[in-house]
């Protein structure tokens, strides 16, 4: 499944490159290390959801989540939901 938001009267969907979203403010964790093992996140305008990218290919494909998704990830790292990754 794609998501498909609009913003700013534009289409913005995963897979789509960095480089059409530089615009927006990334950020990365305080976890993450000098070696560039991170992942960046940034709102998408008009509060319009969320972009994910790879901190070491900020130009190649970013994941695209909305309000919804993104809470419910999150909720599902807070819950452990996924330690199971690292372990």
């Amino acid at each position: 499944m794609t998501t498909d938001v609009r913003a700013s009267g534009s289409s913005v969907y995963s897979g789509m490159p960095g480089s059409a979203l530089a615009h927006l403010a990334w950020r990365k964790s305080r976890r993450s290390n000098s070696s560039g093992n991170c992942v960046e996140v940034a709102r998408l305008p008009e509060n319009a959801g969320f972009a994910v990218r790879n901190s070491r290919n900020p130009d190649g494909p970013t994941l695209v989540f909305t309000r919804d998704e993104i809470t419910a990830f999150l909720a599902g790292i807070r819950d452990g939901d996924f330690d199971d990754l690292v372990e």
